[in-house]
């Protein structure tokens, strides 16, 4: 569906979703100025694209330390093949894991995981060892964010 999704796009649909991606508080009346159309058109087009499933959501970017987070790892995780998708979706719905992706390449899956402290990261990580399937477990724990 996707594939067909970007060949009704225009390049007014792709230069709203430039600029939402850059800043997703920019106004529809800031992109209508840019793209010489009325606010009540972008807004159609927004809500079009929203409905095809090309923009999924709006969220907002938060500091982890500033909720108390002073650990953030982009943990990859082995698991059995038949076991992957079972325990992507356990992973998911944790509190502790801010994104999780199935993967080709080096591990089956990857999370980004928030904790408190390292105690509770050991925690995490046990809790995550336990979850069955589970073959190896690799965490990175991340010193600087440059780009999110």
């Amino acid at each position: 569906m996707m594939e067909r999704a970007v060949k009704v796009l225009d390049e007014r649909d792709r230069k709203i979703l430039e600029m939402i991606s850059r800043d997703g508080r920019v106004s529809f009346r800031r992109i209508a100025d840019e793209l010489k159309i009325s606010d009540v058109a972008v807004r159609k087009r927004i809500r079009r694209l929203e409905r095809m499933g090309i923009i999924e959501g709006f969220t907002a970017r938060i500091n982890p330390a500033s909720l108390g987070y002073s650990i953030i790892s982009l943990t990859g995780i082995d698991v059995a093949p038949g076991d992957i998708v079972r325990v992507a979706k356990e992973i998911a719905e944790k509190e502790y894991a801010r994104s999780v992706y199935i993967t080709a390449g080096d591990h089956s899956i990857m999370a980004e995981i928030w904790a408190r402290d390292e105690e509770e990261f050991g925690r995490i990580l046990k809790e995550i060892e336990g979850m069955g399937g589970i073959t190896k477990i690799c965490p990175a724990i991340v010193t600087q964010r440059i780009k999110s």
